[in-house]
């Protein structure tokens, strides 16, 4: 496998010097470029380092690769001399290896950030390839590599407060709440994190509220799809689910438009979602990817990043939230759920409640 890396590695850099990865203009504003199909965009700031910026995926409509960019901009913007470069990368998985290996060879970079579960192999890979480019993974895991860094939110917290909610809210005399119990969840695709963390927390946390509560799973099968989402959404709702957590990309508009035609609810998943629907985000778990990702970002440049290190980061340390603060939270929920989620997310900050994450693979 690494000797099909190394001789994959000259074309790229062949590439990368005709301007595969380029990137013109006045260093002073923002320049776009369009290297072999993957959108991108300068921000420079004055500490010399460039960083690129992997977005498996594209950045607008995407609120953990907002967050991911906007985390490393604030970065840039406290180091003079400091440039971030960010590569996107599109909804193809299989041409991400080939976006990240093209970036590691230009030699344009010093540090690569990106985040996705999915990408710790593809880095491992390049990182072989092209020694001396150093890699922070965020929202993944890959521990004892030298030159790579990773930051894991627990998922495990995260899906457990959206199944305790929906369990107060399938339990509920809320308008829309069922007589029987039963939750839903619609994810993109299937993953190990997705199958091994996020599904058993979800379960996990619903069940503490009432052991009589069913769980729906359905995989949409990309992340993009509406359509089709709000067709599989309905047929949930049509199956008794009153409450459904939808982890689907571009596709959790066609859930929230299921639940909004028939009177139910969706949960939102990283980021606060109750503007996209008020009265029908009922509720949303938080990964505060943005702040991690500067608060690295910023390790990384001043040299204190403890590199060939993984952490995994939660509750206590102010990565993983459920957002309770909203206006149209606040309007809609009883006090006495609120309460009751002030409580649990109170409790995992002092630590009176541990919930482990062991990432799969591990």
């Amino acid at each position: 496998m690494k000797a099909l890396y190394t001789a994959l590695l000259a074309p790229l850099a062949l590439l990368a010097m005709t301007g595969f990865v380029s990137c013109g203009g006045d260093s002073s504003s923002d320049t776009r470029h369009s290297p072999s199909g993957y959108g991108g965009d300068e921000t420079r700031g004055t500490e010399k380092s460039a960083i690129g910026v992997f977005v498996p995926g594209v950045v607008d409509g995407s609120p953990t690769y907002e967050m991911l960019v906007r985390g490393v901009r604030r970065a840039v913007a406290d180091f003079p001399g400091a440039s971030a470069t960010v590569v996107e990368g599109g909804f193809n998985q299989a041409g991400w290896l080939e976006g990240v290996m093209s970036m590691a060879a230009s030699g344009r970079y010093d540090l690569i950030v990106t985040s996705n579960p999915s990408m710790p192999e593809i880095i491992l890979e390049v990182a072989q390839a092209v020694p001396g480019v150093r890699f922070l993974l965020m929202d993944a895991y890959l521990p004892d590599h030298e030159g790579v860094h990773s930051i894991l939110f627990n998922q495990r917290e995260q899906a457990y407060l959206s199944g305790y909610f929906a369990g107060l809210l399938t339990t509920s005399d809320l308008p829309g709440a069922t007589a029987r119990p039963r939750i839903g969840l619609l994810a993109g695709q299937e993953f190990p994190i997705m199958n091994e963390v996020i599904l058993p927390g979800y379960r996990e946390g619903a069940r503490q509220i009432s052991e009589e509560i069913t769980l729906d799973f359905r995989v949409l099968g990309n992340w993009f799809d509406a359509g089709k989402a709000q067709e599989i959404a309905a047929d949930m709702i049509r199956s008794g689910s009153d409450t459904i957590l939808t982890i689907a990309g571009g596709g959790n508009q066609g859930a929230l438009s299921a639940a909004r035609e028939r009177g139910t609810y969706v949960l939102w998943y990283d980021d606060s979602g109750y503007d996209e629907g008020p009265g029908v985000v009922a509720g949303s778990s938080l990964v505060h990817q943005d702040t991690m990702t500067y608060q690295a970002t910023k390790e990384a440049l001043r040299g204190e990043t403890p590199w060939g290190s993984a952490r995994i980061l939660g509750v206590a340390d102010g990565a993983v939230g459920f957002d309770t603060e909203h206006p149209a939270f606040r309007e809609l929920i009883p006090s006495e759920m609120i309460q009751a989620m002030e409580a649990k997310l109170e409790l995992l900050r002092q630590g009176e409640l541990r919930l482990e994450m062991t990432p799969p693979g591990t």
